[in-house]
């Protein structure tokens, strides 16, 4: 493999150009194995950033790419339409929360939260009352395009230096009880001001669900999502859930809003849609939201990917969501859950580390320093395991087939990790 021409000319995602990061030459993968060009194999405890569920060269999958791009592999979805769409989304809504009614497929979880919000907008605009600002959560993130970066916490996220140049929207502390804490009803009072000053002109409230993702790894308590929905009922602002990280099992609920027992008024799902084969997302919502957009001025939906509704890319997310229906992640990640409560606290007796967290199939290791990823990216290779971490936090987000061998083996590399200066700065 040519990695001086990668090293040279390949821009890789958070790297910088001048002095690149080593890039490790995957060949291969099968299971929860990564395959190295040297025919080193290792565990991935990432599910290449949170999509994989269920693991690498899976033959459902397979098979399901394999008959569709003899079929079709792309074909424009306006004033067109086909089987493997009408597969996936009639298995996403069978899914999904019962008061959402209609899919809009894209090609990104940062497009699905893009369509979200352009979606509030033009619901209030239909309405006679044009809203522009959304409310949202500090330490919350959204993706890496334009909308949704100004979703995204401004100051406390990889996306600070855009500030100034990104529309400004409102943001109300982040919930501080953890999901297995005693709930303080001061959590949501930051919330309730915000909303209860600003609902005139706020669009729509954005938020993950439970997890709070790249912009920290924080498991916050079900009380707090539940009183969201209650607050946007009373002052009738509409409620999206960004599930792409949390969406199909890795909660351990099949969504994160599970927990809270509620329902959104829009929920964006991606990643693991196609069990990690090929980018497909989808933007769901209710009867309500969707005939008041298309009873507006507009007519219809102002947006529409080149690559929406891609038939490959539905056919693997309809398999995807076959083998989702067959419910084994429900014993998996309980049993990965159950794992990370025994071996996670362990790790605290290191004096690196200041938290752990965990909850369904997602481990959290947070530091007091920040990790040197040079280094402790080597080390964990070295270790024979895959984590990416960031900032001063060392996650694992496993494919759901991981066994008990490959967690344990996840640990134990962290654990090392902890023991070696070198890997943090």
């Amino acid at each position: 493999m040519d990695l001086a021409f990668d090293r040279q000319h390949i821009w890789h995602p958070y790297t910088s150009t001048l002095t690149p990061l080593t890039c490790y030459p995957v060949v291969g993968a099968e299971g929860v194995l990564l395959e190295m060009e040297d025919g080193k194999r290792v565990i991935d405890g990432m599910s290449s950033w949170w999509s994989t569920i269920h693991g690498y060269n899976h033959p459902v999958l397979n098979e399901a790419a394999h008959s569709q791009i003899d079929k079709v592999s792309h074909v424009m979805f306006g004033g067109i339409t086909h089987q493997p769409a009408i597969d996936l989304c009639k298995k996403l809504l069978k899914l999904a929360p019962n008061n959402l009614e209609h899919v809009f497929l894209a090609d990104s979880g940062s497009v699905a939260v893009e369509v979200s919000l352009k979606m509030a907008l033009q619901y209030w605009h239909a309405k006679g009352q044009p809203r522009s600002k959304f409310l949202t959560l500090r330490d919350g993130y959204h993706g890496d395009t334009f909308a949704a970066m100004s979703v995204t916490d401004p100051e406390n996220s990889m996306h600070s230096l855009y500030k100034g140049f990104l529309p400004e929207h409102i943001f109300a502390a982040s919930p501080k009880t953890g999901f297995w804490d005693k709930w303080n009803p001061d959590d949501i009072s930051s919330f309730r001001e915000e909303l209860s000053t600003h609902h005139q002109e706020i669009a729509a409230v954005i938020l993950e669900p439970i997890v709070q993702g790249a912009g920290g790894m924080r498991i916050y308590h079900p009380e707090f999502l539940k009183q969201v929905r209650e607050l946007c009922d009373e002052f009738n602002v509409l409620l999206i859930l960004d599930e792409i990280a949390t969406g199909f099992g890795r909660t351990g609920k099949l969504f994160a809003c599970e927990h809270a027992d509620i329902q959104p008024d829009i929920l964006c799902v991606g990643k693991a849609l196609t069990g990690g084969y090929m980018t497909l997302s989808a933007t769901l919502a209710s009867k309500d939201v969707a005939d008041t957009v298309c009873g507006g001025e507009a007519g219809c939906f102002m947006h529409g990917p080149t690559f929406m509704g891609n038939p490959l890319a539905c056919a693997v997310g309809a398999a995807s969501l076959g083998l989702i229906e067959q419910g084994d992640w429900q014993l998996q990640t309980k049993q990965i859950e159950s794992l990370f409560s025994e071996l996670l606290p362990k790790l605290k007796q290191h004096e690196l580390v200041k938290d752990v967290r965990w909850l369904g199939a997602i481990g959290v290791v947070e530091t007091h320093t920040p990790v040197d990823m040079e280094e402790i990216q080597a080390h964990f290779v070295n270790h024979g395991v895959w984590i990416r971490p960031f900032g001063k936090l060392i996650y694992m987000m496993p494919p759901f087939i991981s066994e008990s061998h490959h967690i344990e083996k996840l640990v134990s590399a962290i654990d090392s990790a902890l023991q070696r200066p070198e890997c943090f700065q």
